[in-house]
C-alpha cells in the first residue's frame, strides 16, 4: 500500500474522549445503537410480515454459516421482497403474502436431498422461487441492468420507466434536512479507513447512479433512492439491519439527501476544508492525503429522525501513487444523552464497520469498490 493515511481511521470529538476499541460488531450486536432513534420497520413490509420476512432473510443469508454467506444472495433476497411490494401496487407486504412466498420457496427450503433441507435458500433457489412467484421472466431480468433499479427487478423497461420510487415514502417518515449546526468546537469528526478500489472511473460511475445503489448494499444495510434523476439532490432511505437476538434481523430506517456533488476546483477547496476541520478537532488522519488527487466528493446530509442526529457523511474518492481509494468523513452535532450512550456502547463500532473499518461484507464502501 502507498505511504500515507489510507489504512487508518480515527474518531475525534472536542467534547468526548476518542474510542480506540478495535473489535468490530456483527449485525446481531447493533440493537440499541442504530435502532434507538431509527424508525423501526420496513417501507415494503408491514409489521404482520415481520416474522416471515425475517425467516426469508435468514434463509438467504443471516442463518447461514459465515463461510457460506453470499452478499449476492442477500441482495437478491432484498430485491425479491421489493419486487413483491412493487407488483402488489406498492402495498406493504403482510401476513397474507406468506402463502405465496411459501408456495414459491418452500419446496426448495425443505427438500431432504438439497441444500434447502437445512432451511436455507441458495442463490439458484432464490431465482427459481422468484420465477414461480412472479413469472419465468425474472431469471433473465435480474441479470439485466436495464431491468433493475431502486432495489426492484422489472419485467421490462416499460415497467421500470413507470416505477414510482417516491412511493417508498408512503409508509416512511421523511423529516426536514438536519445538517450540523452546533459551534465547530462542539462538533464531532470521524475519519474511516480508506477502501482501495480497482477502478476510480468505475467507482465514480457507480456512485453517480443512485437507482442502483441497492446493488452495493452490505450485511448491515442498504441505500435506496426514493426519487428519479441524478445524484445531486437525491434522497436515500437507509434500510439498516439491527437485531434483538441471534438470527433475528430487524429492519430500521433513516434518511439522507445528497446535498453536494463536488468535482474539479470546488472539490479541492472542499477537501481542504475537511482537512482543516479534522486538524482543528485534533484528528491524526486527513480526509485527503497531501500527495493525493481528489476525484469526486459527495456530501450526504441527514434528515430529522436519523440515528446520528444532525450530521453529514462526506465521501471522497481519490488517487495516490497509482492507486485509488474511497473514504468517508463524518461530522455530527452533540448527540442527546440516550443516543450518545448507545453510540459509545456499540454504535461507533457498527458505524466504523459500515463505512469500511471491518468485515468487507458489512461495508457499503466495499460494495462500491467491488462494483469496479
Amino acid at each position: 500500500m502507498p505511504t500515507g493515511s489510507q489504512g487508518s481511521g480515527d474518531t475525534t470529538s472536542l467534547t468526548a474522549e476518542t474510542d480506540d476499541r478495535s473489535e468490530l460488531v456483527s449485525p446481531g450486536k447493533i440493537a440499541g445503537s442504530f435502532g434507538v432513534a431509527g424508525m423501526l420497520g420496513s417501507s415494503v413490509a408491514g409489521p404482520t410480515a415481520a416474522p416471515w420476512v425475517t425467516d426469508f432473510l435468514n434463509a438467504a443469508y443471516y442463518a447461514r454459516d459465515r463461510d457460506e454467506r453470499s452478499l449476492h444472495d442477500l441482495r437478491l433476497a432484498r430485491s425479491i421482497l421489493a419486487t413483491a411490494w412493487h407488483r402488489a401496487d406498492y402495498r406493504r407486504l403482510t401476513a397474507r403474502d406468506l402463502i405465496g412466498f411459501h408456495r414459491a420457496f418452500g419446496r426448495d427450503r425443505f427438500r431432504a436431498d438439497e441444500p434447502g433441507a437445512r432451511g436455507r435458500l441458495t442463490g439458484d433457489e432464490l431465482v427459481a422461487g422468484a420465477e414461480r412467484l412472479f413469472g419465468t421472466w425474472f431469471g433473465a431480468a435480474v441479470q439485466d441492468s436495464e431491468r433493475r433499479g431502486w432495489g426492484v427487478v422489472f419485467e421490462d423497461v416499460a415497467a421500470r420507466d413507470a416505477f414510482q420510487p417516491a412511493r417508498r415514502l408512503d409508509d416512511g417518515s421523511l423529516g426536514a434536512l438536519s445538517p450540523p449546526a452546533a459551534p465547530s468546537e462542539h462538533q464531532s469528526w470521524h475519519t474511516y479507513p480508506a477502501v482501495p478500489v480497482r477502478s476510480a472511473a468505475a467507482t465514480a460511475a457507480a456512485l453517480q447512479e443512485p437507482r442502483r445503489w441497492t446493488e452495493h448494499g452490505s450485511a448491515l444495510g442498504q441505500f435506496v433512492a426514493v426519487r428519479r434523476g441524478a445524484l445531486a439532490g437525491q434522497t436515500f432511505e437507509i434500510e439498516l439491519v439491527i437485531s434483538i437476538a441471534a438470527r433475528a434481523p430487524v429492519l430500521s430506517r433513516a434518511y439522507v439527501t445528497c446535498t453536494r456533488v463536488l468535482e474539479d476546483g470546488d472539490l479541492v477547496a472542499w477537501c481542504r476544508h475537511l482537512n482543516q476541520c479534522l486538524l482543528a478537532a485534533g484528528s491524526s488522519t486527513e480526509a485527503l492525503p497531501v500527495a493525493a488527487e481528489p476525484l469526486i466528493g459527495l456530501e450526504l446530509t441527514t434528515h430529522v429522525g436519523h440515528f446520528m442526529g444532525a450530521a453529514t457523511s462526506n465521501l471522497v474518492l481519490f488517487a495516490e501513487a497509482g492507486a485509488s481509494y474511497v473514504r468517508d468523513v463524518g461530522c455530527w452535532d452533540p448527540l442527546p444523552a440516550h443516543l450518545e450512550l448507545a453510540y459509545r456502547a456499540r454504535g461507533s463500532e457498527a458505524q466504523r464497520a459500515f463505512w469500511g473499518g471491518g468485515d468487507p461484507a458489512d461495508s457499503m464502501l466495499h460494495g462500491f469498490a467491488a462494483a469496479a
